[in-house]
């Protein structure tokens, strides 16, 4: 066990194709290469996912009739889930390290704590909340890193503790199938949506955009750094929407919109080839940089594939709908959980390696799961205190937040309160 752990990361970074550069040349600047490259993968994932993966899922959701709450948890947090998924599958079956467990940790806190926060800040208006979805998915997702919390405690995961985690997303779904029954069982003050009280909404116009910040008239140029950010934007990804464009059917259009079965495997495909190469650099910037594993993933990889939950949230936010913008993250964390790591430690531990076990390298790792309970509880009491009102305050308040939680997470990670990992060796 122990040997493992000194040797994690080494192993990892030969589970790739070997680097140009060697870690003495990375080290002299040459990784700021490889940093360039992991951030062009975020953008293209939040391309491929915004523009055509959570696209496709949006139609599947329109031919099932799916409520925005429902749809919310299920799909939409399925779609904007799918890079933590395929980076917690390179960590199990190409890397072998704790590089996808920690992304998964640290994409859940970056979910609750900093996708509120966002769309407190810039959804352009006070949203109110609806108390039932949000108790309903805060004690799916409780129960869920409960569950996690017991089975990663020996360090080690065994056949039945990854089946029992996938099992569980079938009783998630299960719940949202009867979802309606189950609020109008219930019934009362917890299914009704908070109202303003007198304070006033600062309303969007059609296009979701704020009162008078931009002009109408296509006629007149843009001089705003908005604009500028978004000139900036086109010029650097254009080669990926390309490549996109030639390779995935874009089904938002009315003429293509029944290609949205292929939409979701051609996106599905790219998101796969997206994730490997980031995973890849990462693991490549971790290493030269003596950073561990875990840390990048809670970290760098946690923020950079939970781009497009923040997205599909955040413009959910904008229109109004808060009820679907936190269900959205919420329900991202129960798919990250039950599925983002119990389906590649079952296929690992019941078809590849049958009865084999996966090993949990950083012990740390128990603490910053348990720090997840900690912020369900705190985003709750926020939401409460706040008057189930998803604004700017509640925004700085979740910020702060996450700031604490990744403080504590690496702190943990680098044996400051106590010891829980071995150094970290180097090869040049």
């Amino acid at each position: 066990m122990d040997n493992f752990r000194i040797h994690s990361e080494i192993r990892a970074i030969y589970q790739f194709p070997a680097d140009v550069f060697s870690n003495a040349q990375r080290r002299q600047g040459a990784v700021l290469l490889h940093i360039v490259g992991a951030l062009y993968m975020f953008l293209a994932l939040a391309i491929v996912c915004d523009d055509y993966f959570v696209v496709s899922l949006e139609k599947i959701c329109k031919k099932l009739n799916l409520s925005e709450d429902v749809a919310g948890a299920t799909f939409m947090a399925a779609g904007s889930s799918a890079p933590e998924l395929f980076a917690s599958i390179i960590g199990v079956f190409i890397a072998h390290s704790d590089v996808g467990f920690g992304t998964i940790v640290g994409s859940a806190v970056f979910n609750i704590l900093c996708i509120t926060a966002v769309c407190g800040l810039f959804a352009g208006q006070v949203v109110y909340l609806t108390k039932y979805p949000l108790f309903r998915d805060c004690i799916c997702y409780t129960l869920s890193v409960l569950a996690l919390i017991a089975f990663i405690y020996d360090g080690e995961i065994v056949w039945w503790e990854s089946l029992v985690l996938v099992l569980m997303y079938f009783g998630y779904i299960l719940i949202m199938k009867f979802n309606s029954s189950i609020e109008r069982c219930l019934g009362g003050g917890c299914c009704e949506k908070a109202t303003p009280n007198g304070s006033a909404f600062a309303p969007l116009e059609n296009d979701g955009r704020f009162h008078g910040k931009y002009s109408d008239d296509p006629r007149k140029p843009l001089l705003s750094l908005g604009s500028t950010m978004e000139n900036v934007k086109w010029l650097v990804s254009w080669p990926i929407v390309f490549f996109l464009y030639l390779t995935v059917p874009d089904c938002s259009q009315s003429h293509r919109e029944k290609y949205f079965l292929l939409a979701f495997f051609g996106s599905t495909l790219w998101i796969a080839v997206f994730s490997y190469i980031m995973v890849w650099m990462v693991t490549i910037i971790g290493y030269t940089l003596g950073i561990p594993d875990v840390i990048m993933g809670i970290t760098f990889l946690a923020a950079g594939t939970s781009v497009p939950d923040c997205i599909a949230s955040l413009l959910v936010a904008r229109q109004g709908q808060g009820d679907m913008a936190v269900s959205n993250s919420l329900g991202s964390n129960v798919f990250d959980i039950l599925v983002g790591l119990g389906i590649p430690w079952s296929v690992q531990t019941l078809a590849v390696s049958v009865g084999s076990k996966v090993q949990i390298n950083s012990r740390g790792l128990i603490y910053s799961v348990a720090l997840l309970l900690g912020s369900v509880a705190s985003t709750i009491l926020a939401i409460h205190g706040n008057g189930w009102r998803l604004d700017a305050r509640l925004g700085v308040c979740a910020l702060l937040l996450y700031a604490i939680f990744v403080t504590f997470s690496i702190l943990i990670e680098y044996n400051m309160f106590t010891f829980v990992n071995l150094p970290m060796c180097f090869k040049e």
